[in-house]
C-alpha cells in the first residue's frame, strides 16, 4: 500500500498564487515548502477565512491537513474546494486529492469515482489515470463484503428456525411425556386407592382378643379391690355406738 503515497500530491503552483492579493496564501506555500505543515495550515486557514469562495486556500488547506495524516478532515476540505472550483484545472486537482483521502480510507469504490471525476477535468494526467488503475484493483480485490453479510445473516435466521422448530418438537414431546407422566402418576395412586380399600383390614386373632379381654378383666377387678378396701375403711371409722347399760 505504500504506492498509496498516491503518486505526488497535486499543489498548486505557487506561481498561480502570485497573482493574488492574499498575503496568507503565499505564506502558507512557502511554510509548506519548508514541510513546516502545521505553520501552513495555519496561514491557509486564514487565507479561507478571509476568501472564503477561494478553492485554492480550501485545496492547499486540505493538502497540509492530508500530510499531517488526517484523511478524513482534509477530505472535507478537498470537497469545498470541488464546490468552489471554477476551472477545470482546479478541479482536477480536488477530484485527484479527493480520491487520494479515499483511497487512504480504504474507501475504494470512492476513491475510483473521484479519480473519474479528476480525469474528466484532465484525461492527460497520467498520475491520476494510475491512481484510478489502482483504485480499481483493489476493489477487485476487495470485494463489498455486504453480500456475504446477508447470505450469513440469511443463513443464521434459518438456523435460527430451525431450532424454534427444533425446540417446539422437545417441548411438545416433554409436555406429551409430562402428560403421560401424570396419567400414569393418577392411574398408579387410583390403583393403590383402590387396593387399600379392596385390602381386607386386619382382624385381631383368636388369641389376642382373649388376652384383651382378660386385660380389661383384670383392670375391672382392680377397681372392685380398691372400692372394697376404701369401703372396709370408712366403715372402720365410723364411731361405735356404745352399748347401754340397764
Amino acid at each position: 500500500m505504500k504506492k498509496i503515497i498516491i503518486y505526488s500530491l497535486i499543489f498548486i503552483s505557487f506561481a498561480l498564487h502570485a497573482q493574488e492579493k492574499d498575503k496568507y496564501l503565499p505564506k502558507g506555500n512557502e511554510e509548506f515548502a519548508a514541510k513546516n505543515y502545521v505553520d501552513a495550515e495555519a496561514n491557509y486557514r486564514i487565507s479561507q477565512a478571509k476568501f472564503a469562495k477561494k478553492s485554492k486556500s480550501s485545496f492547499n488547506l486540505g493538502t497540509s491537513i492530508y500530510k499531517q495524516n488526517q484523511p478524513e478532515e482534509a477530505k472535507y476540505q478537498f470537497a469545498k474546494a470541488i464546490q468552489d472550483a471554477k476551472t477545470k484545472p482546479e478541479k482536477h486537482s480536488a477530484f485527484h486529492n479527493f480520491g487520494n483521502t479515499l483511497m487512504k480510507e480504504k474507501n475504494y469504490e470512492g476513491a475510483v469515482q473521484a479519480y473519474k471525476d479528476a480525469l474528466r477535468n484532465n484525461p492527460s494526467d497520467e498520475q491520476t489515470r494510475y491512481n484510478y488503475a489502482l483504485a480499481k484493483k483493489m476493489v477487485q480485490d476487495n470485494p463489498p463484503k455486504n453480500d456475504d453479510k446477508k447470505d450469513k445473516d440469511k443463513n443464521k435466521d434459518k438456523k435460527d428456525d430451525k431450532d424454534k422448530d427444533k425446540d417446539k418438537d422437545k417441548d411438545k414431546d416433554k409436555d406429551k411425556k409430562d402428560e403421560n407422566k401424570d396419567k400414569n402418576k393418577d392411574k398408579k395412586d387410583g390403583d393403590d386407592k383402590k387396593d387399600n380399600q379392596d385390602k381386607p383390614q386386619p382382624k385381631p386373632s383368636g388369641a389376642n382378643k382373649q388376652r384383651i379381654d382378660n386385660l380389661l378383666d383384670a383392670v375391672s377387678n382392680e377397681e372392685k379391690k380398691v372400692q372394697e378396701k376404701v369401703n372396709a375403711q370408712k366403715v372402720q371409722g365410723k364411731p361405735q355406738k356404745p352399748e347401754k347399760d340397764w
